[in-house]
């Protein structure tokens, strides 16, 4: 069972940037999708990014384009997620993801392994 282990949350203000990081201490991933889900108070689980095992593919969902960027290094067994011109309704428990595939199942959140979460809080 592949545990994940995200860091990286906090409290930042509006507009602010944050990077989260995600790594699977004992165990590579090389060959994994990876990616980021999250959830608010009060709401479902949502898609944020995905990105496939060479790093060559990335997915964003549309509230967050063009202010996130996934990114991995394999040598390190972590995946990334740069946050910037943060707003208050990112305010989330971020969730990291990993599966063997980089389709469908993404979507629907179908994913085999999940870490526990890492806060993220933007005030306004």
């Amino acid at each position: 069972q592949v545990q994940l282990v995200e860091s990286g949350g906090g409290l930042v203000q509006a507009g602010g940037s944050l990077r989260l990081s995600c790594a699977a201490p004992g165990r590579t991933f090389s060959s994994y999708a990876m990616g980021w889900f999250r959830q608010a108070p009060g709401k479902e689980r949502e898609f944020v990014s995905k990105i496939n095992w060479s790093g060559g593919a990335t997915y964003y969902a549309d509230s967050v384009k063009g202010r996130f960027t996934i990114s991995r290094d394999n040598a390190k067994n972590t995946v990334y997620l740069q946050m910037n011109s943060l707003k208050p309704e990112d305010t989330a428990v971020y969730y990291c993801a990993a599966d063997p595939s980089y389709g469908s199942k993404w979507v629907i959140g179908d994913m085999n392994y999940w870490g526990k979460g890492t806060l993220v809080t933007v005030s306004s």
